[in-house]
């Protein structure tokens, strides 16, 4: 099993590998449950019409932090992966919390732990991400990833929450936790 993340590579492949992993951020998180990809040539992906301020980061480096408000509301996180300028991401759409659940709850609010970190933006809030995290490297704090400890058996289906390129089975999710933002 690998302990780090080749995350130039492609970000369907990125999102599969990334299900068990650890996602900490200032030493709070868990366990990524469920992902999704997005590509420069998927009309769903915000670099699908190319560069701009909003989605810089995405054109960044691999292994870095793409941070995005969705509608007006919620931050979401997204990690960049592909060739450097490419514009390709993986968001991060659940976590199974492990660590810093007394934070999380606090800064969403003193949900049950199964709704802590279903779906994206309930993610960045209980993590405490924010665009200030935009651009961030992955490798070292605030953020910290670690390998599980044991394969990950692994469901896909069709990303949720989008209207264009819908059907394309990109998201992926870890088969048996109770903490997907939506069912598979």
């Amino acid at each position: 099993m690998s302990t780090s993340i080749d995350f130039v590579q492609s970000p369907v492949v990125v999102a599969r590998a990334l299900i068990g992993w650890t996602l900490l951020v200032n030493g709070v998180g868990g366990v990524i449950a469920e992902t999704e990809a997005y590509d420069m040539d998927d009309e769903a992906s915000h670099s699908f019409r190319g560069m701009t301020a909003r989605n810089a980061a995405m054109f960044g480096e691999p292994g870095t932090a793409y941070v995005y408000r969705s509608y007006g509301l919620h931050w979401c996180l997204n990690l960049v992966c592909g060739p450097a300028g490419h514009g390709a991401a993986v968001l991060v759409r659940a976590l199974e919390p492990t660590e810093g659940i007394d934070t999380m709850r606090q800064r969403r609010g003193m949900q049950p732990l199964r709704l802590l970190t279903t779906g994206p933006g309930r993610v960045a809030q209980a993590l405490g991400v924010d665009r200030s995290f935009d651009g961030l490297p992955l490798d070292r704090p605030p953020f910290a990833l670690r390998p599980p400890r044991a394969v990950c058996p692994v469901s896909v289906g069709a990303r949720v929450g989008i209207t264009k390129a819908a059907e394309r089975p990109w998201r992926f999710a870890l088969i048996g936790s109770a903490h997907l933002s939506r069912r598979l």
